[in-house]
């Protein structure tokens, strides 16, 4: 059985940066697409960027493009999250994703999930 434990979440200033990390386990993930998705409260869970396993591409939502970046270490079985210049609108519980396959956006593609890891951005 799959499992993603998140790490890395906090409060930080607004401006200021985190490394989320998800640590996956439970099988071989060569054919695995990773995700990073968020819910903020009141809304619906938001895709931010994804990455394949083995290859590396990458895909970003535009409203992290440039801010966030995705990456795996595949030794270490870790998919990373860095975000820098953060706003008070990027507070929300991230949540990493894995699916086998091809690469989607949308939750409902996904089939495995971390707990979550709250990040507070302050004004």
């Amino acid at each position: 059985q799959v499992q993603l434990v998140e790490s890395g979440g906090g409060l930080v200033q607004a401006g200021g940066s985190l490394r989320l990390s998800c640590a996956a386990s439970g099988r071989t993930f060569s054919t695995y697409v990773m995700a990073w998705f968020r819910q903020a409260p009141g809304k619906e869970r938001e895709f931010l960027a994804d990455i394949t396993w083995s290859a590396g591409r990458t895909n970003y939502a535009d409203s992290v493009k440039g801010r966030f970046t995705i990456s795996r270490d595949t030794a270490q079985n870790t998919v990373y999250l860095q975000m820098n210049s953060l706003k008070p609108e990027d507070t929300a519980v991230y949540y990493c994703a894995a699916r086998n396959g091809f690469q989607y956006r949308e939750t409902v593609r996904y089939d495995y999930w971390g707990q979550g890891t709250q990040v507070t951005v302050s004004s």
